[in-house]
């Protein structure tokens, strides 16, 4: 196992690479550029900003430079934000992304894995039709009209909630709630779906017959032996949602004003600020490589048939 931790973990130095490279380039491709505007500024103005921020040197100098500074944690200035630069946007906008993703897929992981162990346990019975027709609902309808749509109900029409805001501006912790809610519902959805499918394909393994066939206890088999194997399916699952929902709550912090990482994706990307754009991308990445590794570090810890 320990093996396998350092080859991972050498791993992931190439892939953050590439991932460095083709979003450095791939900005820089795209037309328009971080000092275009309705009024096109004077040549000399031009060149003079260029050289300030090195963007007057050729394109290979320029990507070796910024790769220099990644590796010293230095992320680059914003071409548009002047009083600090990427890093402290960045970390002081993430913390909210993550504390609002971390409930938000605690939420999912708590009512989906019951929903769906729910449903399997009463296979083919209302609750299985019941527990199966939200989770499409969840499936199908995008995090987009679900936060207007809760929003109307819970915080104008019955006025339990606040509309919008964050805990960290003074407006107390109940501002997490509906932000949370509509973004766990997809991942909720999708884990009471796996829950469900696994959970049937374990519960009919020739090991759970045996244990019924031995006399234990029905909840003893549920808990003890057939979650340990229907989980898998789930843990492989969580490493890209928990990236996911902290990069899919950008609709989600628009709708309900949340102080994230997401706003400065969407201005970034309107005002080609390069270095913006790519250090919320190499964020993004780093949650990503990270979770996916922890999930095949726990993957072999529930299964002991996996060997690496």
């Amino acid at each position: 196992m320990a093996k396998y931790i350092f080859k991972r973990l050498l791993g992931m130095i190439p892939t953050l690479l590439i991932i460095i490279t083709l979003s450095f380039f791939i900005v820089r491709i795209a037309p328009g550029g971080p000092f275009d505007g309705e009024r096109a500024l004077p040549e000399a103005v031009k060149a003079n900003i260029e050289a300030k921020y090195h963007l007057d040197e050729p394109v290979l100098q320029q990507y070796g430079r910024y790769l220099f500074d990644v590796v010293r944690g230095d992320l680059g200035p914003s071409y548009k934000y002047k009083d600090n630069d990427v890093n402290y946007y960045i970390f002081t906008s993430l913390p909210n992304s993550a504390v609002l993703g971390s409930v938000a897929i605690v939420l999912a992981l708590f009512f989906g894995i019951l929903f769906g162990v729910m449903a399997a346990l009463y296979q083919n019975s209302w609750i299985d039709y019941l527990t199966m027709a939200i989770a499409v609902i969840g499936i199908s309808v995008p995090n987009f009209v679900v936060a207007p749509v809760l929003q109307l109900v819970f915080a104008m029409n019955l006025g339990w909630l606040p509309t919008s805001g964050w805990y960290t501006t003074g407006e107390g912790y109940a501002t997490i709630v509906l932000p949370a809610i509509s973004l766990s519902l997809a991942y909720f959805a999708t884990i009471a779906r796996l829950t469900r499918s696994s959970m049937l394909d374990t519960l009919r393994s020739d090991y759970i017959r045996t244990a019924k066939a031995k006399g234990m206890k029905n909840s003893t088999i549920i808990m003890k032996h057939a979650m340990k194997g229907a989980m898998l399916p789930v843990v492989s699952y969580l490493g890209p949602a928990f990236a996911g929902v902290i990069t899919g709550s950008i609709v989600i912090e628009q709708v309900f004003r949340v102080p994230g990482i997401g706003k400065f994706f969407v201005q970034s990307s309107f005002n080609r600020d390069y270095t913006l754009i790519v250090g919320v991308v190499i964020v993004f990445s780093v949650i990503l490589v990270i979770m996916n590794f922890f999930v095949d570090i726990v993957y072999a810890l529930l299964d002991p048939r996996i060997a690496y």
